[in-house]
């Protein structure tokens, strides 16, 4: 019975290691977080702001490619629609908080196999 819940967990449980995908999902996410700040007045109207939204629909739909979804990624993505927000680099915040979630799993898994 523990073999089969431990199987079932390791089919279920995604670990990302860090490797090309997670550094080209930090560099998405700092350019796209850069330019949000370095081009502030072209972003500063928020949810009202086209070029924001494209960029942020954008970004949200190649850190899923490359990371899978996350729900770290809804409210990075939502609470940039509030306008002066933008100065904070949640995208960069998101992919980070992603990697140690992804981290702490995969230490519990092993954790598991161990016992």
């Amino acid at each position: 019975m523990k073999m089969d819940v431990q199987a079932d967990m390791d089919h279920q449980t995604i670990s990302i290691s860090p490797g090309p995908r997670l550094r080209a999902a930090f560099v998405v996410a700092i350019i796209a977080d850069a330019l949000q700040i370095v081009v502030y007045p072209l972003f500063i109207e928020g949810a009202m702001s086209p070029a924001d939204d494209v960029l942020d629909f954008i970004v949200g739909a190649v850190l899923a490619y490359l990371l899978g979804w996350h729900w770290e990624f809804l409210p990075s993505f939502l609470t940039k629609l509030v306008p002066g927000v933008d100065l904070v680099p949640l995208w960069t915040l998101a992919v980070a908080n992603v990697y140690r979630k992804s981290k702490r799993i995969a230490t519990t898994i092993e954790a598991h196999r161990q016992d």
